[in-house]
């Protein structure tokens, strides 16, 4: 059998045999910009936090803490008025006194009765050479303000309207000497608020008292003049008086009557006796008329009726003036009192839940915190400003 032989192909020359390899990479060596970085990491971020680090454990003094905390306290109580049915209220506020009491603690007028007081310019200063942590003593009362702020923390809880106060100083009897202090002042302030609200209150119950007793003699010198002009005492009873009278007279002429009837069906015309009863009749009559003119209701056509209503309604109208103006007059009176009481006595005052601390360490300057602090600050600087050379580098 015939085996067909495979055809040998041609060989490849020695070049196309094996792909060309590139020689191995160096190693990796330090160029210039690594230098950069390094020192400018040195130069930017080690030395600034090394020199804090020194300043904070080698220079800077500690400080120790005082803490006070209070809060407004008002008595409440029933007063005069209010049993009375009163129309006003002795005192009030339209401005929560905690909230006052804040913002006292931040003003420069405490900053300077303090410093006048406790000198705490010289307080601050007792540092030799502390110029981060220490007061300058040469400096101004809005310096002292802006210090003021650094070493005296106030935390305040709206909702339960509490008052807590941190002091810094650089001895612990300084800082509880301010802490003395700033309670003092506040008890101050809220007792001369309390002071002013009490005079204000007693002086406008006065003013109501003095009105009221006005008012009450304008209505009772009415009420005199109405019965001097119509010499009546009081119209309803007389009245009353006038109108039992005339029904007696009005009965002895129903009787007069009765008797002339009987005398002129049983006698003549010319009897003595009928004459006599005729003569009783209007006497009785004319005594009728007469106390009717007395008393302005004898016209006919009523509008003597009608003159007596108006005296009566006028004297009515006198009178319910005058028990109203009796009645503000009590109400006033004891509105007065009530102010007088009130003022007598401490209705709002500062109470402390904390008293000024004392510390027996010092706790202040936080000294790991502050470095920390420092120290990723200034990392974060070192590196964006870092990066954006980079990318400000790469784009060109």
């Amino acid at each position: 059998m015939y085996v067909k032989q495979p055809t040998p192909q041609p060989s490849k020359p020695a070049s196309q045999a094996a792909a060309p390899v590139d020689p191995p990479a160096r190693p990796a060596q330090a160029k210039r910009r690594h230098f950069a970085i390094l020192g400018s990491f040195a130069a930017f971020v080690l030395i600034p936090v090394l020199v804090v680090a020194i300043y904070l454990w080698a220079v800077a003094v500690d400080q120790y803490a005082s803490t006070v905390g209070f809060s407004v306290r008002k008595e409440e109580v029933s007063s005069a008025v209010e049993l009375l049915g009163g129309v006003t209220e002795l005192s009030g506020s339209s401005s929560s006194d905690t909230d006052i009491l804040y913002e006292f603690i931040q003003s420069q007028k405490l900053v300077s009765t303090l410093d006048a007081k406790l000198d705490l310019k010289s307080l601050w200063s007792k540092p030799e050479f502390d110029p981060v942590f220490s007061f300058n003593p040469d400096g101004t009362i809005e310096d002292l303000m802006s210090y003021w702020s650094r070493m005296v923390k106030i935390y305040y809880d709206s909702s339960s309207r509490l008052i807590e106060v941190r002091i810094l100083a650089f001895t612990a009897d300084d800082a509880t000497l301010i802490a003395e202090g700033i309670f003092q002042e506040s008890s101050d302030m809220i007792n001369a608020l309390s002071a002013i609200a009490r005079e204000d209150a007693v002086r406008y119950s006065r003013e109501e008292l003095d009105k009221s007793v006005e008012r009450l003699k304008a209505a009772r010198e009415a009420v005199t003049l109405f019965r001097n002009e119509n010499q009546i005492v009081d119209p309803t009873v007389d009245l009353q008086t006038q109108a039992g009278l005339l029904g007696n007279l009005q009965a002895q002429l129903a009787e007069a009557l009765i008797d002339v009837d009987l005398l002129a069906s049983t006698t003549r015309q010319n009897d003595p006796r009928l004459a006599q009863a005729n003569r009783r009749v209007e006497v009785i009559q004319g005594r009728i008329e007469e106390e009717r003119r007395k008393r302005g209701i004898s016209d006919v056509g009523g509008s003597g009726i009608e003159a007596y209503s108006t005296l009566v309604g006028e004297y009515e109208r006198l009178t319910v003036d005058r028990e109203f103006a009796e009645q503000t007059y009590v109400s006033s009176l004891a509105a007065y009192d009530s102010a007088l009481a009130e003022s007598a006595r401490q209705s709002r005052y500062l109470a402390a839940h904390v008293q000024p601390t004392h510390a027996e360490r010092a706790q202040y300057p936080q000294r790991i915190t502050v470095l920390s602090l420092f120290s990723l600050f200034i990392f974060l600087i070192w590196a964006i400003t870092l990066l954006v050379a980079y990318s400000l580098r790469d784009r060109r």
